[in-house]
């Protein structure tokens, strides 16, 4: 008996079952078919899954028919050979298909529930780290300018707070300096703040190593407006 095929069924449906729609004993029913097809039979009776359980014939017949309605199993005809003659032969099986498809839609619609919240929170929380450097409350057109670097630039809201970071840095903390880092780092395609990063130590090294023309007022952070430290 140890040696015995075990019995596999994805965990996840265990935990979403109730959210497709399906009964506990439609689930169990299903888990019945998908042993019984571990075993070669292809298309179970009632009769068959009824042997197994103590709800009579009558009852799983209910069951196949609910979930052949609701399009939780579908009935498919498979082309194999006939292992006595070799020749093709057509058979039928019941197929645990839809259910999975629905699975997989249940599971994407879930995915892009929780990816939508997580974009929500993430530009309250920019909106809000915004408010907290400048020591007040946005404007409508600063909200608005936000979210046009969020809708229409496509930056994350990661790069927009580096934006806001870098700002502060160098003492120019103004939506205009702001949009003139993003506006550079676009140019330049950078989509991360450690692309950013090396972007500016590229660019600090680059002015070092340039021939002095005149002193120059040391300056804590790369200024994006002039294209150089201040």
């Amino acid at each position: 008996m140890m040696q015995e095929t075990p019995f596999t069924f994805p965990a996840v449906l265990f935990q979403c079952y109730k959210q497709l729609g399906l009964t506990d004993m439609q689930f169990l029913v299903l888990q019945h078919i998908h042993q019984l097809h571990q075993e070669g039979i292809r298309l179970p009776s009632p009769a068959q899954i009824s042997d197994r359980m103590t709800a009579p014939i009558q009852e799983c017949s209910r069951h196949l028919k609910d979930l052949m309605g609701s399009r939780f199993i579908e009935i498919k005809e498979i082309e194999e050979s006939d292992k006595q003659t070799g020749k093709e032969v057509i058979v039928e099986e019941i197929s645990l298909g839809p259910v999975f498809e629905k699975l997989y839609e249940c599971l994407s619609d879930k995915d892009l529930e929780e990816k939508e919240n997580t974009k929500k929170t993430d530009e309250g929380e920019l909106f809000e780290t915004f408010e907290t450097e400048f020591a007040r409350p946005l404007s409508p057109m600063e909200m608005e300018m936000i979210s046009m670097w969020l809708d229409e630039d496509g930056h994350d809201t990661d790069l927009i707070a580096g934006a806001l970071k870098e700002s502060v840095i160098s003492g120019k903390l103004n939506f205009r300096y702001i949009d003139r880092i993003l506006h550079d780092w676009k140019r330049n395609g950078i989509k991360n703040l450690e692309a950013a990063k090396k972007h500016g130590e590229s660019i600090r090294s680059r002015r070092l190593a340039a021939p002095e023309v005149k002193a120059a007022k040391p300056h804590p952070g790369y200024n994006w407006l002039e294209g150089g430290n201040g």
